[in-house]
């Protein structure tokens, strides 16, 4: 269960991330709001799962799904750059990723 809640906690990252692009700056008082409790609620979950999971491996795994979440969809949803090379980057991080879920100690 901490992975499940790990993963929702990333994806909230993803959320809040994104929405920093419509908070135009924290101008924008719905955006910000709801950029705000996303944030506040991935931090949260973080907190949750790294009760029982390995606080290096559960913080480089929510920031990597938050990262390469946030890549994809600046990819798809803002028209960025999905070059060879940013992909293979990207790749890279899913595999260390992976790498930290398997790796001895990471329950």
């Amino acid at each position: 269960m901490p992975w499940v809640i790990l993963s929702l906690a990333g994806l909230l990252e993803v959320a809040w991330a994104v929405g920093l692009k419509y908070t135009e700056g924290f101008t924008r008082p719905v955006p910000s709001i709801l950029t705000g409790l996303a944030l506040a609620a991935s931090v949260w979950l973080l907190a949750i799962s790294a009760r029982s999971l390995p606080i290096g491996t559960a913080y480089a795994v929510w920031t990597g799904i938050g990262a390469v979440g946030t890549v994809i969809v600046g990819i798809v949803k803002f028209g960025e750059s999905a070059s060879a090379f940013r992909l293979i980057c990207v790749g890279l991080i899913v595999v260390g990723l992976i790498g930290l879920k398997f790796a001895p100690g990471s329950r």
